[in-house]
């Protein structure tokens, strides 16, 4: 029971956050510019900061030279439910005209906005570079594979450019976590001052990830929000097959404890954010794209703590 209340007590925190975003923007305090602005305020100052911060903070070299072999655990676990999502679209008969999108939103998770300050919140910044390995995965999937299920949707045929591509996965905040490992691995240590610096611009990532996520509720519009079968199986990918294959792959490891729940949770994130915005650029179910990144969000708030109690029985 225990557990199960920390969990409650941890998505309520966000939850808190969220809906603080959504009042305000239904009052007209942001609106969809405040929202690309928040978005690239946190994916490319904030993030970059917290994750130098935290990694020169909590890790040593020894610690992280054992994360990146684990990463093959999010890439199988992503393989594998990209080649399943084919067999539910026939299952379910999903339409062709967004085939290729429920396949994209079927094994990718939102890892940043969602994922990362959900982990925090119950797991504390221990968990941070499990939150990045997982990460590194998932957005190389993304803007790979991802984009090109989506642009073939739209454009009837896709292919993938190499830089932008690069541009993508190379993000600011996977340059951030590198930049923390090599500081780490080199024992540079930064002035007081500048640490001070990144940590109150670091501080600034949850709260404005929150933000975000309740103005994307806002604009997509609660009224929207339907269970047909496209959004079962969305569901049904994002916060059963997704966790219970991550789970079967993770428990039998011999990796830490705390990196086996995280990938467990990180596997039952939402809908990337991410998805609505490729689709518009791509001429795809943008509209889809959205109700799901509202609904699945929106469900996390349940699932998250019932799934907590589940990792640590198992874990």
């Amino acid at each position: 029971m225990g557990v199960f209340l920390s969990s409650v007590s941890g998505v309520f925190i966000i939850l808190v956050m969220v809906a603080i975003g959504y009042i305000l923007t239904e009052r007209g305090w942001f609106d969809e510019s405040s929202s690309k602005l928040i978005s690239r305020l946190v994916t490319q100052i904030a993030l970059p900061a917290y994750m130098i911060t935290t990694i020169m903070h909590d890790f040593t070299a020894n610690e992280l030279k054992t994360l990146l072999p684990d990463l093959r655990y999010p890439v199988i676990s992503m393989l594998i439910l990209f080649a399943f999502s084919f067999a539910v679209i026939r299952v379910l008969r999903i339409k062709q005209s967004h085939a290729g999108l429920f396949s994209s939103m079927f094994f990718n998770s939102n890892t940043v906005f969602v994922g990362l300050p959900i982990n925090l919140a119950l797991f504390g910044d221990r968990s941070l570079p499990y939150v990045l390995v997982y990460y590194m995965a998932n957005t190389t999937f993304f803007w790979t594979l991802g984009v090109w299920l989506i642009q073939r949707d739209g454009m009837g045929s896709a292919k993938i450019n190499l830089w932008v591509t690069l541009k993508k996965v190379f993000s600011p905040p996977l340059l951030g976590f590198i930049v923390g490992v090599l500081l780490v691995m080199f024992h540079v240590t930064l002035p007081k001052f500048l640490m001070s610096d990144l940590s109150y611009i670091g501080g600034l990532t949850i709260p404005l990830s929150m933000f975000f996520i309740g103005i994307a509720v806002s604009n997509a519009g609660l009224s929207r929000m339907r269970i047909d079968v496209d959004a079962l199986g969305i569901l049904l990918g994002r916060f059963l097959f997704s966790p219970f294959l991550m789970a079967v792959l993770v428990l039998p490891s011999d990796m830490p404890v705390l990196m086996k729940q995280v990938f467990i949770l990180q596997a039952a994130m939402p809908v990337m954010t991410n998805a609505p915005v490729v689709s518009k650029l791509y001429n795809a179910d943008a509209d889809y794209a959205a109700i799901m990144v509202t609904e699945t969000t929106l469900v996390s708030v349940v699932v998250i703590p019932i799934l907590m109690v589940i990792i640590k029985a198992l874990v």
